[in-house]
C-alpha cells in the first residue's frame, strides 16, 4: 500500500509543522469524494472488479483523509492523534510489507494452509473489515477505536498478499 504509506507520511508532516495546507484537507468536498472512493473499493473487493492490493491502498487512503477531514474539527488544533496515528499507519504498513508480504515466498506449506483457514473465516472477510472501518469513523469519543480498525486492515492485507503470493 504505497500510496496509503505516502498520505500517512504527508499528513503527518502537514500537522507537525502546522502548514496550512491543512484547511484544504478540511473541507466538506474532501469528505464526500473520501467516502465515495471507500465505498468504490469495498464494492471492488466484493465482486472482485479490482485488484486486491489497489482496493486495499485505495481504500486505506480515502478513509485516512476522511478521518482527518471529519475529525480535525471536533479535536484542538495541536492535538497529537493527527500526527501519531498516520505516524503508527505508515510505519506499520511499511513493517508489515517488508516482514510479511516481501517475504511470502518463504512461507511453508503448513503455514500457508493454518493462513487459508484463517482467511476464509467470515468474520475476516476483507468487505465486513472495510465496512467496520468505515463506521468508526462515527465514533469520534472513541478515537482509539479507528487505529485499532485500521491495524486489523493491514493485517487482513498482509494475509491477503502473502495467500495471493502463493
Amino acid at each position: 500500500m504505497p500510496f496509503f504509506i505516502i498520505i500517512s507520511l504527508i499528513l503527518s508532516f502537514l500537522v507537525q509543522f502546522a502548514s496550512s495546507l491543512q484547511n484544504l484537507l478540511i473541507s466538506p468536498l474532501l469528505i464526500y469524494l473520501g467516502t465515495g472512493a471507500a465505498i468504490f473499493s469495498i464494492a471492488g473487493v466484493i465482486v472482485k472488479k479490482i485488484p486486491l492490493k489497489i482496493g486495499y491502498d485505495i481504500f486505506a487512503s480515502s478513509t485516512l483523509l476522511v478521518w482527518f477531514a471529519y475529525w480535525k474539527m471536533l479535536f484542538n488544533k495541536d492535538s497529537p492523534i493527527f500526527f501519531f496515528f498516520p505516524l503508527y499507519f505508515a510505519f506499520m504498513t511499511a513493517l508489515v510489507s517488508l516482514l510479511l508480504v516481501n517475504q511470502a515466498h518463504k512461507i511453508d506449506y503448513d503455514t500457508y494452509r493454518g493462513m487459508q483457514s484463517v482467511s476464509e473465516m467470515q468474520g475476516l472477510q476483507p468487505w465486513l473489515i472495510m465496512s467496520c472501518v468505515l463506521v468508526t469513523l462515527e465514533f469520534q469519543k472513541h478515537y482509539l477505536l479507528f487505529p485499532v480498525m485500521m491495524t486489523l486492515l493491514i493485517m487482513r492485507f498482509a494475509l491477503s498478499s502473502c495467500l495471493e503470493q502463493k
